[in-house]
């Protein structure tokens, strides 16, 4: 497996330039301050942000990061299939270079996310000598990347699901990953924060309709996916995305979509070795938290009736007008 496809933590260039933070450090003082999930959280721009290595982030890549139209950035509000679209995309985009099952494919040794260059923790990764394509991923809002990123050319792949699961899914992450030294954070109090907008990366809505908006206005630019209808039809999804990244399958590939599909299932990921082991990624979750149950429906046996009842009428309310639904019937 090539080393450098690996953007590793530890692989810091020493020609990266000195970035001074204490001018980033004022300006997150001033900033709407709330507890976080499992740290805290400041209001910037109108969502709430982990403190201060996501608004350091945005301030970096502005100031220092050039991208260019060959690249590609998956987004996602957390814990809504990202790192199962980071696999599929993955090996879609590189099938030629390792094939679509065989020994050689780097995710058979490497969790998802290692194979990707995180924006929120860009400065700790060696972006200018990953080879082209360069695969990016971030939970930032559309609004709150660069003209310079936005304008770059490059292709975005945005993945959606059901607010209902993604806050279900969302709280076990956090009762994993949560310092021990922080106070619980209930179910229930959860739940308020999640549909105040009070969570990581959100409000949901808003980060949802950004991305959504743009792929109506710019479809070449942004294709838009949603979780449920991967689980559905994942062979005719991972063909959508083939041929939005300009990499479409030939007619005599039906059995390599196949075989990615099936390598990079949820239950193929979480059996692999790598991923069952308790090997740190970012410093915060281990590679076995990206893992839980993936199924379409799971809120059912955490949300009341009335809790999913609140949860749909806010989903109705905010994307009402905007072409966009999400699941809000029982599965």
């Amino acid at each position: 497996m090539a080393e450098s496809l690996l953007p590793s933590e530890q692989n810091v260039r020493s020609t990266k330039p000195e970035i001074s933070l204490e001018a980033y450090d004022e300006v997150i003082r001033t900033l709407p301050k709330e507890k976080g999930w499992w740290s805290d959280l400041r209001e910037y721009k109108g969502f709430w942000l982990t403190s201060p290595l996501a608004i350091n982030a945005l301030m970096f890549i502005e100031k220092h990061v050039k991208f260019e139209p060959e690249d590609i950035i998956l987004a996602s509000y957390p814990k809504c299939g990202t790192t199962w679209l980071k696999s599929l995309l993955f090996s879609t985009i590189n099938r030629h270079r390792f094939g679509s099952s065989g020994t050689n494919n780097p995710l058979l040794t490497s969790n998802p996310h290692q194979l990707f260059i995180s924006l929120e923790l860009i400065m700790k990764q060696d972006h200018e000598t990953t080879p082209s394509p360069r695969l990016f991923s971030t939970h930032m809002a559309y609004s709150l990347l660069p003209d310079s990123m936005t304008s770059s050319g490059c292709k975005f792949v945005y993945i959606c699901r059901d607010p209902k699961d993604a806050f279900v899914s969302k709280w076990h992450f956090a009762q994993k990953i949560r310092p021990k030294e922080m106070s619980p954070l209930s179910f229930e109090e959860a739940f308020e924060m999640f549909c105040n907008g009070v969570s990581h990366y959100g409000p949901f809505w808003e980060h949802v309709l950004e991305y959504w908006k743009v792929s109506l206005e710019e479809p070449n630019k942004v294709l838009f996916l949603k979780y449920e209808d991967l689980k559905r039809e994942p062979v005719v999804q991972v063909k959508r995305l083939a041929e939005f990244l300009g990499k479409p399958f030939a007619v005599e590939e039906q059995s390599v979509v196949e075989e990615i599909v099936k390598l990079c299932s949820l239950k193929n990921l979480s059996n692999l070795e790598v991923n069952k082991s308790n090997n740190f990624i970012h410093s915060v979750a281990k590679f076995s938290d990206f893992f839980r149950k993936g199924e379409v429906g799971d809120w059912i046996n955490h949300l009341t009736p009335e809790m999913a009842k609140k949860l749909d009428s806010i989903t109705n309310e905010k994307l009402h007008g905007s072409g966009l639904t999400l699941a809000a019937t029982s599965p």
